[in-house]
């Protein structure tokens, strides 16, 4: 019977907030693109889409820096031997499995997709880290896409709003990919990645970071401009601006990779309580 602390460590390696949050991005892009509430089945389905599309790239990614995290991270499950890399692997091929599943439930195109970016994300955990900025394009692509499979679960994949809120979960994550390797050059060095801060130092990454969170916020707004959504997403919207403003400022002046990290994990867990409270206000209100 796999003990609690081992349970921790399961969960610890998927990161569930990630997946959770991806699952979360397409159960938004099938509301908003349906203009209405869609069945249960159709939710329910594009949301495992999303968790288990980013379940396995999680799993993944510590697997490959598992020599990196030892020197970045070295209480995370597999360099601390609370997790073994082969039980990472069957964990992954499972999540997998599942994700190929829903995919089938859904359709040829969300099957299609499952695969793509689970090749990318392959890629880029195994290999495409190490080209720095393009593999950071390449992730957040993959990110992105979740509000786009939500729109196609109900037949409208070329929602003009579905596609707004892409672009702005794009810069948003391309923001944190950048910032997270900031807090990671030293294990980095070990992996030869060529990240934004070992090419140009961790203050001009922080900088570029902020730019691109502040791109973010400005798209975040659009909808509301475009007359695309009203006056309930414009209040939600803001104060989840408000709140990824804060943390940022908190990732500016860190001084330790911890305390970057914790700010990272601040914006992430902000963005996810947003996509929440807009789900939420499509459904009740």
């Amino acid at each position: 019977m796999i003990s609690l602390k081992k349970a921790k460590g399961v969960l610890a390696l998927l990161r569930p907030e990630l997946p959770f949050a991806a699952g979360v991005c397409v159960v938004i892009g099938a509301i908003i693109a349906a203009a209405a509430v869609p069945a249960i089945t159709t939710l329910l389905l594009g949301f495992m889409w999303g968790f288990f599309l980013s379940s396995p790239a999680m799993i993944l990614n510590d697997y490959f820096d598992i020599e990196v995290d030892r020197i970045n991270s070295p209480d995370r499950p597999l360099p601390s031997g609370l997790i073994k890399p082969s039980a990472a692997i069957i964990l992954a091929i499972m999540t997998t499995l599942v994700g190929i599943v829903v995919s089938l439930l859904i359709g040829k195109m969300a099957l299609l997709l499952y695969l793509f970016f689970w090749i990318v994300g392959f890629l880029y955990n195994w290999k495409l880290k190490e080209w720095g900025l393009i593999g950071n394009l390449l992730v957040c692509s993959s990110v992105a896409v979740t509000f786009i499979l939500g729109g196609i679960a109900v037949g409208q994949p070329s929602n003009k709003t579905v596609w707004i809120l892409s672009l702005m979960v794009f810069f948003f994550d391309l923001g944190a990919e950048i910032a997270a390797d900031a807090m990671d050059i030293d294990g980095d060095k070990k992996r030869n990645v060529k990240s934004v801060a070992i090419l140009l130092g961790k203050n001009n990454a922080l900088k570029i970071s902020a730019l691109l969170f502040t791109v973010m916020i400005v798209i975040s707004l659009a909808p509301v401009f475009l007359s695309l959504l009203g006056m309930t997403y414009l209040i939600i919207i803001l104060i989840t601006d408000l709140l990824i403003g804060f943390f940022l400022i908190r990732l500016l002046k860190s001084q330790t990779p911890t305390t970057g990290r914790a700010a990272i994990r601040g914006m992430y867990l902000s963005g996810l309580m947003g996509m929440l409270a807009i789900i939420i206000s499509q459904l009740f209100i």
